[in-house]
This record gives structure tokens, sequence and C-alpha cells, in this order.
């Protein structure tokens, strides 16, 4: 008897830009990424892993790694690369790519918005009073074309994410410090083009199962905020008494969170500052009051990876893989793994009613000059995968309504700028052609190891855990 509950899926997540290649060249589509990479200020993206004109192979790695589903983006840049111009040659590859993944027998979930958008709207386009409705409108066109190879919809990814990389790390263009402002407006668009693409989804196909995933975080603004403002109807809450309900809810978020370290507890008063409950969203808010749907959520979706806001702060010239580094927070290779915390925060961000979809959880090492390199911590992708799966299989035996897991990712990847952080089920060769390996860029089985686990669950062996 399997140890997960019938229909539950398991999968890789990808992102069109970080895996079709085909960006940001002569002659191709620019995005929002095309000016940081034709100044220099990252590492040009390139043929990434070559997705788009070899997505049959990736699709076979994924079924040999045991996936039955396969989360992958229909990028904006590419299916509009000019305004009102909608390239359906784009739309037919992309109907091709799903056509291909129900061959396979993966279930596809896309993504409309993972992080990109076209160049010719602005790297802050979300800033912008117009961006929800202009995202509402790509994600109907994308619905039309592709709706009926596909049920499952991402709206946008990791809301919470983008804004802060964008407006408060600088990370990502047009790489705004500590714009708190810019932060917060992007937050209220985000989430009100969510609400307005589910509307707009539905209208064409009412059967769909839409959501947004949130990144795992410990301060509640940056993390189940955002989930209780599209739930706030679906518990009965008129809008007059949404202040106080949110209120409730981040003090019963706060609790559950347990004792936490002084630098946290600075972070959260910080936020608290800048977010104010019942004020900051004022559009989500309204598009979620103004709804024909009384939910604007079908199932609840999470990224896990390390949430404690304070641990990703670092002191300078603090140890990392391959030598020590000035910055003042730790590197995605660093994160700590830390599987009863991911048990934690799928409990916290379960509603009642709903499944529950861990859309993303992954294991960072580091390649440099073509040098992989150990973790400092001695975790692999293998134990990594292990040790999440024996969560996923406790939550299912204490009634958490589990739907999918989605390791991140199935093919080492462009990561925002950068070629060095590893995060795939396969490893890919770049020094030497792109060749895709067998083995992991740590030179483990990582894709067999994830079969394995995949089987023995689904033929109720929990030895394999």
């Amino acid at each position: 008897m399997s140890l997960v509950p019938e229909g539950f899926v398991f999968g890789a997540a990808t992102a069109g830009f970080q895996i079709e290649g085909g960006y940001n060249g002569p002659g191709e589509p620019r995005n929002n990424w095309f000016d940081w990479e034709a100044e220099g200020r990252v590492e040009p993206s390139g043929i990434a892993v070559d997705f788009w004109r070899d997505y049959e192979e990736h699709l076979d790695r994924a079924v040999a790694a045991g996936c039955d589903a396969f989360r992958l983006s229909v990028e904006w840049a590419r299916c509009e690369p000019a305004p009102g111009e909608l390239d359906e040659d784009a739309f037919a590859t992309y109907r091709a790519i799903l056509d291909a993944c129900h061959d396979r027998g993966l279930l596809p979930l896309v993504t409309l918005h993972h992080f990109t958008h076209p160049h010719w709207l602005g790297d802050d386009f979300w800033i912008h009073l117009d961006a929800p409705e202009r995202f509402a409108q790509w994600a109907a066109a994308a619905v039309e074309r592709l709706g009926d190879r596909c049920r499952h919809w991402v709206t946008l990814n990791e809301i919470n994410i983008y804004a802060l990389m964008t407006f408060w790390l600088g990370a990502f263009p047009p790489g705004r410090l500590m714009s708190t402002g810019d932060v917060v407006r992007t937050l209220d668009h985000l989430l009100c083009g969510h609400v307005l693409a589910y509307d707009e989804i539905h209208r064409r196909h009412p059967g769909a199962v839409v959501a947004t995933n949130n990144f795992c975080f410990s301060v509640y603004e940056l993390d189940r905020l955002l989930s209780d403002v599209l739930l706030a109807r679906r518990h009965e809450v008129e809008r007059p008494d949404l202040e106080r309900w949110l209120d409730d809810r981040r003090a019963a978020y706060t609790l559950a969170m347990g004792a936490v370290p002084r630098r946290e507890r600075w972070v959260r008063r910080l936020v608290a500052q800048a977010v104010p409950m019942g004020q900051a969203l004022p559009r989500s808010v309204a598009a979620v009051y103004g709804s024909p749907h009384e939910c604007t959520l079908d199932v609840t979706q999470l990224d896990y990876y390390d949430p404690m806001v304070w641990r990703h702060f670092r002191a300078p010239g603090h140890a990392t893989a391959g030598g020590r580094t000035w910055l003042p927070f730790g590197e995605l290779w660093d994160d700590p793994p830390d599987p009863s915390g991911f048990a934690h925060f799928s409990q916290l961000n379960h509603e009642p009613g709903l499944e529950l979809w861990v859309v993303e959880n992954g294991l960072c090492n580091r390649l440099r000059n073509g040098r992989s390199y150990e973790r400092l911590d001695g975790w692999d992708r293998p134990r990594y995968i292990r040790e999440h799966l024996a969560e996923v299989v406790d939550l299912v035996d204490q009634g958490l309504p589990l739907g999918a897991y989605f390791h991140w990712t199935l093919v080492d990847n462009y990561e925002w700028g950068s070629y060095q952080p590893r995060f795939g089920l396969y490893g890919v060769d770049r020094e030497r052609g792109g060749r895709i390996s067998d083995r992991d860029a740590m030179g483990r089985d990582a894709a067999g190891a994830y079969r394995e686990l995949i089987e023995g669950i689904r033929a109720g062996d929990r030895s394999v855990l």
C-alpha cells in the first residue's frame, strides 16, 4: 500500500529562462535581464541547458528519475516579444512540450511568471499601476492557447522573493537597495495580478487548478500574510474586519514559530513597520473582495529552502564552499538543511480543506571554473531528498492533505546571473559543451536515489526512508 495518497505526484521543477536558452542575444527575445547581461553585470544566460531545442531528452530524464509530474514556465518574453505581437510559433512549441509531457505520463504544472517579463515592459514593471492588468492579459492569452493541454497553473512564482530580490537586496534588475516603498508596492501589485489572472483563467477553464507559491519565510508579513489575504473571504472575513483578522493570524503565526534569536526579532519589527496590516496591500484587497470567486487559491503551495531570515545574515569574511566571502549574507550553497523545519512550515502553510503542494525543495552546491565543491556541512543530494521525503510521509501519516512534491531542479541551470549554484538531479559539464551527466554536480546518483525513493514510497516500503 502506497505511503502517499492516490493522485499524489512526484515531480521536478524548472523555469523557462533558467533552462530554455535563447534569450537576450542578437535576434533573440529580450527579457528584464537583458541590460544586465549586455552590461556584463551578470554571466550571460546563453544557451542555458538547451531545453527549448532538446526538451524531449530533459523530459525523458524526468521520467528516468521517477517523476510523474513536471513543472515548467511559459515565458512571456518569448511569446510576446513586442507589445501586442504574440508569437504563435512560440506558443506552438510550448504546446508541443505539453504534449510531450502527456505522452510520457508527466502531469504539467505551468508557471506564467517565473521572475521574468518582456524587456519592453521595463525592469521596474511591477511598480507601475497598470502592471496587474497587463499581467492578467498575458495570463489570458497563454491560457486561451494552452489551457486544453494544462489544468494546473502557478500564476506568479514566489511573489515575496521577487519583490525582495528586486527592490531590497538589489540582486534582480533593476537592482535597487532597501527601497521599502517599492518592495511593498511590488508585493501589492503582484498579489493583485495573481487575483486578476486567477479570474481570467477560471473564466476560460472553470476546472483549472490555480495558485501562487510562497517562499517559506519566518516573518509573517513576508510569508503567510500573502496567502491569508487570498483566503480571507473563505473564512467569511468581511472587508472592514480584515485588518483585525490579519493581526490575529500574525499573532498565531508568531506563536507557532516559538522562540527566535534577537536578530530575528529585529527583522520582524523592521518588516512590521514597513508592511502595516490592512494598509500595505490595497489593490490586492480590492481585487480579492471584487473577485467573483470566494477564494482565489485552489491549492496552497510552498517552496522550502531555508526560511529562517536571521540565518541568511553572515559576518563578512565567513567561510564558504571554495574559500571565504566578504558578502554580509550566506550563499545558496550555505543554506542549512532542516527537514524538521520543512515539516513545521508545511503545517504552518496548510489551509484546512485545500491540498498542499510542495512545488520547490532542493539542495545547492557550488561549481566554479569546472571545479565542484562539496558542501561545508557534508550534506549531499540523496540524503537531502531522503530526509525530506521521510517528512512528507510523516505528514501524510498525520493527516496533512499533501498532493505533490517537486524537487528543484531537474538539471543544473542558470541560477539568476550565475551558473555557480547547482541544484540539479543531473549535473551539466559546461566546460565541455554542456553535456548532461547521469550524476549530479557532486558526483552522486541523485536521480537514481530520487527514483528509488519514489518507487519505495509507492510500494509502501518504509525502509527506503
